[in-house]
């Protein structure tokens, strides 16, 4: 027998509960992550969320490992993909800032609301920063930045985004568009060229006006 059926019908998923952890989480905050209320949300038994996991915990820790791999998985990735200048590598890492497929802000605040309250989620929010950080030095460092300068300019990076994202910042994209050639010169010391902000845009869907 199929465990994600019972006598009733469908029992659910493992990854439809956590996706109903993660969407209680954006929208309520960590203490709204509880069995019953993810039962009634999915319109299932109380008792189908132990055929794909132990307990709450091992829910958290799902949650986490989902956090973790998407925001600082892709983060990385992005630091680490191909470009031929400091200028299209930075612009590969801005992507995350505009795809919620590499990089979920909302999942961010909602992490980093949680680590308040968690010495546990405060550690991995720390180890994660370490880690962005430390992979957009090593992009710096790969166009020729002595270290000192790489890390301050990764951290500025950085912290400025997730500054962003803690205020709840909202800017419009046409005006977000418009201050991403500043912000470039800014963090990389480079003026970007027109063809490598055009390539930005286009995939991102955006036509300057």
């Amino acid at each position: 027998m199929d465990q994600s059926l019972n006598d009733s019908g469908w029992r659910g998923s493992q990854e439809g509960w956590l996706e109903a952890a993660y969407s209680l989480l954006i929208d309520s905050g960590i203490d709204s992550v509880k069995i019953l209320p993810l039962a009634k949300k999915l319109k299932l038994s109380r008792t189908s969320f132990y055929w794909f996991f132990k307990d709450r915990e091992e829910l958290l820790e799902a949650l986490v490992g989902k956090w973790r791999y998407k925001n600082t998985g892709n983060l990385v990735k992005q630091s680490e993909a191909y470009a031929e200048s400091l200028v299209e590598a930075m612009l590969n890492v801005f992507d995350c800032w505009l795809n919620k497929d590499l990089f979920d802000s909302q999942f961010e605040f909602a992490v980093r609301s949680w680590a308040l309250q968690s010495p546990d989620i405060l550690k991995e929010v720390r180890e994660a920063d370490q880690a962005r950080v430390e992979a957009l030095s090593r992009m710096f460092m790969r166009f020729g930045l002595d270290p000192a300068a790489a890390d301050v300019r990764a951290r500025t990076t950085y912290l400025v985004q997730i500054g962003y994202i803690s205020m709840q910042s909202q800017e419009d994209i046409a005006l977000r568009m418009k201050r991403i050639p500043e912000y470039i010169a800014i963090y990389t010391g480079q003026i970007p060229q027109q063809r490598e902000l055009d390539r930005f845009f286009s995939r991102h869907g955006y036509k300057p006006g």
